[in-house]
């Protein structure tokens, strides 16, 4: 076990689906963390809809539809009454399989992805930490210690740093870490109990500076309480309790607390890595990127750098690519990562800013505005596909060529189920693949057929126009199932300059 392709540091979600999917594609892996068990607590909670879309292509997205709790609205409270409620079904159903947000508390979703991992005979090496590393041009060298206190060196091709916001790989790189620490001092809950916010729904108090959102979890009658805490109370945060935080809870969303299962308090800072690789040593995750929790966004943007990455290492790897692909996964991920940041910064500025202006704004204009905005399907839909991330796209970069209809290279391919024709259900596949709306020209099924890769023609319809698919377009896909290309009728020698120009194949 001293020698693997890819060792990965910190298993949390980034990096057991990074293990998982590497796994899956025939890449020897070994995952360590330094502490000695799996988390218990729930900590992250959401799954979004394009994390639900993805795991279809590991089999996983049943299990968590089974497990978990879909939430079908937002309601936005001020002043101890609900002030709007936005159902999620009504904005995203056209647009994905999965029009909601779906709860899974972290604890069962690690679970879940340690148990699929061990199918492939890959255990987390726990109470294993990173000591320090060295790299050259044929591979990472890591000094490991184990649970005995015995130190090993273990050789690998590339090594993963998923190892959380004080990423030890991080430091060992010497990468800086540029950003913030938000003032506010966050309080966390999980409780039993009753009253209109544990309706199953999202509950979000918009009252003066503190944040308080309620999300069901999983059974009646329980819910997370994510709140702020400002005063002076927020000077010493290790000494505060529940009863501390709960009088806003119980007066502005009518809560009844009969138990308290869990509480903590933290400070969350927002910062982006200034890289993302050096050489044969990449981050991912927390150890790449932190932010405010507002929208859910913080577990499922690791979980899509991992997936991001592992298809490229695996190419690499295998032989199919030239090492110049690991550097589109810093191009690709980072971009988002720092778009995210500043999202969430400004919404989470909204909710918590001081003063009458933004006490005023909050309090009286965004109950009225926020309904009427949501009354336009446009603004409905911009909303839930950013916090839903399933907007998020490689325009413009490396790997990213072409247009058919409004569908660009880089993006996500639109989901269209008409007829029970699903064009997902192809998606599940771990390749490079191609999908034709219209007519496909004898060469290009020739061609695919040679090659062993997977070719879908749809016939044209008016729903493949709706989503702004172009008729007898070609859409080459990559394993992470974003479009690569984009061309009407594009032909073999098309998708091979695709390939040769950047030194990979897709077979």
């Amino acid at each position: 076990m001293n020698r693997c392709d890819v060792l990965i540091i910190g298993a949390g979600p980034t990096g057991l689906v990074l293990a998982l999917w590497l796994s899956k594609l025939g890449i020897k892996v070994r995952i360590v963390d330094k502490t000695a068990a799996p988390g218990t607590t729930s900590r992250a909670l959401a799954v979004q809809a394009r994390t639900l879309e993805l795991y279809r292509q590991l089999d996983l997205t049943e299990a968590i539809l089974e497990q978990g709790h879909q939430v079908p609205a937002a309601n936005l409270w001020v002043k101890g009454e609900a002030a709007a409620r936005l159902p999620f079904s009504a904005i995203g159903s056209d647009l994905t399989p999965y029009p909601f947000l779906h709860i899974y508390p972290q604890d069962q979703h690690e679970q879940l992805l340690i148990e699929r991992l061990q199918r492939f005979g890959v255990e987390v090496e726990r109470q294993t930490e990173l000591l320090g590393l060295s790299q050259d041009a044929e591979g990472v060298t890591a000094r490991l210690r184990d649970a005995d206190g015995v130190e090993q060196v273990c050789e690998a091709d590339y090594l993963g740093g998923c190892d959380g916001a004080r990423s030890t790989v991080r430091k060992a790189l010497g990468i800086g870490f540029p950003g913030g620490t938000y003032e506010q001092v966050f309080y966390v809950a999980d409780v039993d109990g009753a009253g209109p916010a544990f309706n199953g729904e999202l509950h979000v108090d918009l009252d003066e500076a503190d944040f308080l959102a309620v999300f069901p979890l999983a059974g009646n009658g329980r819910a997370r309480l994510i709140g702020t805490v400002r005063d002076e109370r927020a000077e010493h945060p290790e000494h505060l309790s529940f009863e501390d935080v709960s009088r806003r809870a119980m007066e502005h969303l009518k809560v009844e607390v009969t138990r308290v299962n869990w509480f903590s308090t933290y400070r969350v800072h927002h910062r982006v890595a200034e890289q993302f690789s050096r050489g044969r040593v990449l981050l991912l995750g927390d150890a790449a990127h932190v932010h405010s929790p507002a929208g859910g966004q913080g577990m499922n943007t690791g979980i899509g750098d991992a997936i991001n990455l592992a298809w490229k290492l695996a190419a690499v790897l295998q032989g199919a690519a030239t090492q110049t692909l690991l550097d589109t996964y810093e191009i690709e991920r980072s971009a988002f990562a720092r778009r995210l940041v500043s999202t969430t910064d400004q919404v989470f500025n909204f909710v918590t800013a001081d003063g009458r202006l933004a006490t005023l704004v909050r309090t009286r204009v965004a109950p009225l505005l926020i309904p009427r905005v949501a009354a336009f399907k446009a603004a409905r839909e911009l909303l839930f596909r950013t916090v839903s991330q399933i907007t998020l796209n490689y325009r413009d970069m490396p790997l990213s060529v072409g247009c058919a209809g409004q569908v660009h290279g880089g993006e996500r391919m639109p989901w269209v189920s008409d007829g029970g024709h699903d064009n997902y259900a192809g998606l599940a596949r771990l390749c490079w693949q191609v999908q034709v709306y219209g007519a496909a020209s004898g060469s290009l099924v020739a061609w695919c057929a040679e090659r062993g890769m997977p070719l879908e023609v749809f016939e044209w319809c008016d729903a493949h126009a709706r989503s702004g698919l172009q008729l007898d377009g070609v859409y080459l896909l990559r394993p992470d199932s974003y479009v690569a290309l984009a061309q009407v009728g594009a032909g073999p020698q098309v998708l091979e300059d695709y390939f040769s120009a950047r030194g990979m194949r897709g077979y």
